[in-house]
Parts: C-alpha cells; structure tokens; sequence
C-alpha cells in the first residue's frame, strides 16, 4: 500500500512539472517580462509557419528588444510604437477569415499585418517584455470619431494619476490623451483588470479582465505553438 501510495505521488510530481513545462513553452510572451525568450525556436517557427520574410521581421523585433530594454520608459514606448506602426492594417474578415480575431503578436508579426486589436495588443505585449509594468498600459476600447467607427488603441499611464499617453497607428504620433479629441473611451483592460471609462482618466473598475472572452483566448493562444495559418497572404 505504502509503495502505490508513494508511486501515485511520484505520478502527480511527474505530471505537474510537464504541465509547468508546456505551460511555459506556450506562454513565451504573458509570463514573466524577465523570462529569456528563445530566439532560434521563435525565428524558425515563424519562417516555416509564414515565410523567409516573417523570420526576418521576428529578428528585427528581437533587436528592438535588445537595443531598447536599458532607455527610458518614454523611449521605449516610442521605439515599439514606431516600430509597430510600420506594419500593415488589414481587416480581420479578409486575414483571418473572420470578424473578430485577436491575433497574438507572433501571428501579427509572421503575416505583416492585422487591425486596430492586433496593432494594440503586440505593443502591450512587448512593453511587458521590456519591463514596463503591467499596471501602467491599458488596452483601450475607443469610438474613433474620425472614422466613425470602434478602435483600439494602447494607453500608457507613467504614474497612477496621471494622463495617459496614446499608443495609436491612426495617429502615429505619441499624444496625451487629452490632445486625442477624436477618441471616446468605451473601457481598457489589461492583464488582471477591466474598467469601464467615462472620461480620458482612468476610468472606473469594472472587475476581472477575465470577463472578456476574447482576452482569454488570446491568452491561451499566446506563444509559438498554436500559429494559425491567415487566409490572405500579405507578401
């Protein structure tokens, strides 16, 4: 009895370290900002996903991480915003096959290109990596009145109080929120929060981030190993 005991303990070790280790494997991008990420595995997972190209793009991304991590948190912020920004938009519905898709920002990356949530969401993501912290950027749900349409956009707040300033591939210019008189807020989340804006502050708390089911399934898709094909090629 006491050696089934001990080789069924055995069994749950064994299966919780291989679960530790896919989930790490998987979640390159959402865990800890300090994690080293594996830059030939990336690379060559994204050139046989997406072409010789989207390897070079990934390489590009890497030096941006590189030669950005030691600046400023404004630097950073307008190293990835511009660098971001150099990419194509293109509607969900004729990448994707779909009308709503968050792409994670490795499959952003491998196809040159998506919308408003893709734009906004490889910059959160890359922050992260560079050690910006998480409670000082927002995605931001906005009523873009230029265009007449819903957007996304990323918010970065330097201090709890103050206003954020916009991270946007409408207006590629870095801008305090103030100055963006043509973006209504609707609500921002991040990793752990949601909130529900009124006003260009910070809003009001709304709960959990887990609310938003397309959050979720972003987050479980993050990482190199659930690479989806687009059905548009961009290059």
């Amino acid at each position: 009895m006491k050696g089934r005991l001990n080789h069924n303990l055995t069994y749950i070790k064994v299966c919780r370290f291989l679960l530790i280790a896919v989930m790490l494997a998987t979640s390159c991008l959402y865990a800890s900002p300090t994690q080293k990420l594996n830059k030939s595995h990336i690379t060559s997972t994204l050139e046989a996903r997406y072409g010789e190209r989207a390897g070079k793009r990934v390489k590009a991304w890497f030096r941006v991480l590189d030669e950005t991590r030691n600046l400023s948190e404004r630097e950073k912020i307008t190293k990835v915003n511009s660098f971001f920004n150099l990419f194509r938009f293109v509607d969900d519905i004729k990448l994707w096959g779909e009308s709503n898709y968050w792409a994670t920002p490795m499959e952003f990356i491998g196809v040159n290109g998506g919308d408003c949530e893709d734009f906004s969401i490889a910059k959160y993501f890359t922050l992260l990596q560079l050690g910006v912290a998480e409670d000082k950027l927002r995605i931001t749900m906005v009523k873009a009145t230029t265009v007449n349409q819903y957007h996304m956009v990323l918010a970065y707040y330097e201090t709890p109080g103050s206003i954020p300033l916009v991270l946007d591939n409408l207006d590629r210019k870095i801008k305090p929120a103030t100055q963006r008189k043509d973006l209504l807020p609707v609500y921002s989340f991040n990793g752990r929060q949601l909130w529900l804006n009124k006003e260009k502050g910070r809003g009001v708390l709304a709960g959990s981030s887990k609310k938003l089911a397309k959050w979720n399934d972003l987050k479980h898709r993050l990482g190199v190993e659930r690479l989806r094909k687009p059905k548009l090629r961009l290059e």
